[in-house]
Parts: C-alpha cells; structure tokens; sequence
C-alpha cells in the first residue's frame, strides 16, 4: 500500500499538529489548492517548517526544507498531504524531499488527485524513504474537506450560513433582517466567508438587500467569487455585487441572453422541473476550482439546496429574540408531514460570540 499506517510517537503527534496550524495560514489564500502545512524534525528538534501560501507559489514542503537546509539529510518531514508526484505549476516536492536526502516522511491524508494518487508515495519509497500515512487523518481531512469533496465528488463543499431567531425566523415577512444577530457574530461570518472559494446567493436576496458579499477581514484573501443564482437575471438592476471588490458569476436559464458591457460572468445552467438545476451548478463551479460555497441566500433557496441534497453543513447564528410566526423561516418548501420524514443534524461545533450562538451542523443520513 502507498502509505503504510503504523503507530506514531507523543512527537510524531506534536509536529503533525504543529503542521496543521501552519496549513490553516494558507486557508484564505491557498485556493484552488489545498492548505497544506509541513514541519520537518531531526534528532528530536524542529529544523524546517512551511506552508503553502497561494496557487503557483512553492508548497508547504519546499519552504520547510529551504529553512531546514542541510539539517533535512536523515530528517523526518511530517507533511499534512502526500507529496506530489507531477509537474504542475511547480517540480513536484517528492522529488524535492528525495533531493534533500530525507529518510522519512509521514503525510497525514493521502492526495486524491489523479497525477498523485499515491504515486508521491511510491515515489519517496522507491527512493529508499520510510513512508507513513493516517497520523491526525482527521483533522486533516476537515481542515481541507473542500478540497477532498470537489476532487472525489466533482462538487464544492457546501456551507449553508443563516442568522435566526429563537422561533427559528430568518427576517419579518417584509423581508427586513437587518440586524438579527450582533456584531461578533456578524465579524466571525466573515472568517467563514474568506475561507470560502464563493459565496452563493438568489436573485430575492440581491432584489431586497443589494448585498456586497465580500469578506471583510483584516488578513490577505483571495477575493471569493460572488455567485447569483438567478435564471431569468431579473437582479442586474442591483449593482453592490457587482462593484468590481470580487468577481462576479450569473448563472442563469438557457434561453436567457445576458446583456453586454455589464462587469460580471454570466453562465447557463439546464433546468430541471422549471428551475436551475442545483447539483449541475455546483458541478460547474468545481469545475472552476471552487472548493468550499457559502450560501447566503432566502428560505427558497436555501430549502431547494437542502430538498436536492447538496447541503454539507449549516453554519447557523441563533440570537436571544423571537420575530413571531409570520416572519420568514429557515427553509421553504421541505413539506415535512410526519415525524418520520424530519431531517436530522448531527452538532459539530459550538460558540457564543456576545449574546448570539454560532452552531455547526451536518446533516445526518
């Protein structure tokens, strides 16, 4: 097997956390590349660390052994993904660590990207390097579950983002929200947002609040793609999203025909019983390197995402308040009749920012 498993050491654990705080650096500016982290030791000491910092620039393992220098000849590089084997927009590293004359490697998640695949594996042991996978695979795999979903599946992770009240209403009936939640829980949506390839939204969303959807954090980001899902383009009237901050991509119905000379992409997606067909969509934007979506979008929406499937996560803020039984819900049209047809989260992760909850959540087959 590539990647043999075998059982690791109190530092074996240490410098493969210490390589997963250095990939999360890379988690805002890394795409469509994975954020990885490396750290190579030698006699008990750290002698090299690194991360992958954005697309085209050398990856984590090359920083790691430029730090380490000759210290990296017998080391141990403990990488959170398996070294690549191919010549992409750089030499591929296992090439680099054989190079460096390296006599171990242990990568936490094997890469399934094809050109790889297990091939850097094989290429650092034909060399005569030791070779071990699984060390803190758990972790490596949610750090970089975006990029794992769009190369096994075809299709970004998707992160439905919803700001409720206690009765679970999203906006009075006039559609005003403005502001449900305070502003801790509004500044960490932008950390989520920055960490996102695209941030997906509805024609209804961008006809009420003209939203900008730009991550607002005081960091480098690569600027997420604004998407509208909006099939007839009755949105264009609505300029915030397209004031050039972020790119941005209309997808829309087959017989649309965009207008000229507006700044912003335009895409069309088939249908499928009269509406955009969701999953396609999602396919597309794989297909331009998107790894992680964030919906910030209406009731409508967002329940078609759910109804269809695509939903991997909601990241939900809950406020201390109640809007009443007219005002907007989470989800539209689930048309849950029994108790047997509810739908299941399963709770990943909780916080309080001022008097807001955050929640994570997954849905549970």
């Amino acid at each position: 097997m590539p990647g043999t498993r075998m059982s690791f050491d109190a530092f074996d654990h240490a410098c493969m956390a210490r390589a997963l705080e250095l990939a999360e650096r890379g988690l805002y500016t890394a795409r469509p590349n994975p954020a990885v982290g490396c750290v190579i030791a030698r006699d008990g000491r750290v002698v090299g660390e690194g991360w992958h910092p954005r697309a085209g620039e050398p990856h984590a393992e090359v920083f790691a052994l430029r730090q380490a220098g000759e210290a990296a000849r017998g080391a141990t590089v403990y990488v959170t993904l398996e070294p690549c084997a191919h010549h992409g927009r750089t030499p591929p590293c296992a090439d680099a660590l054989v190079a460096a004359g390296v006599a171990r490697v242990v990568a936490a998640v094997r890469d399934p990207v094809p050109q790889v695949d297990g091939a850097g594996f094989a290429r650092l042991r034909a060399a005569g390097v030791e070779v071990a996978s699984g060390l803190l695979e758990a972790q490596a795999r949610e750090l970089n579950r975006g990029f794992l979903a769009r190369v096994q599946r075809g299709r970004p992770w998707l992160r439905v983002k919803l700001a409720a009240s206690l009765d679970g209403r999203t906006a009075l009936a006039s559609g005003e929200s403005k502001w449900i939640t305070g502003e801790q829980a509004r500044a960490d949506v932008q950390h989520w947002r920055a960490r996102s390839g695209a941030i997906l939204t509805g024609a209804d969303t961008v006809l009420a609040d003209d939203p900008a959807l730009t991550a607002r954090v005081q960091a480098e980001v690569v600027p997420p793609l604004r998407v509208v899902v909006d099939s007839r383009l009755r949105s264009l009237a609505r300029a915030r999203v397209r004031d050039g901050a972020a790119p941005t991509l209309y997808l829309h119905a087959p017989d649309v025909v965009p207008p000229a000379g507006l700044q912003a992409e335009f895409a069309a997606v088939p249908l499928r019983d009269g509406h955009l067909d969701l999953e396609v969509a999602l396919r597309l934007l794989g297909e331009r390197g998107i790894n992680e979506v964030q919906v910030e979008a209406g009731p409508v929406l967002c329940g078609a995402l759910l109804r269809a499937g695509l939903v991997d996560e909601l990241l939900l803020y809950q406020a201390p308040l109640l809007l009443g039984d007219a005002a907007r819900p989470l989800f539209a049209g689930l048309g849950i009749g029994s108790m047997a047809g509810r739908l299941r989260f399963r709770l990943m992760d909780e916080a309080r920012l001022g008097e807001d909850r955050r929640l994570l959540l997954r849905p549970q087959a």
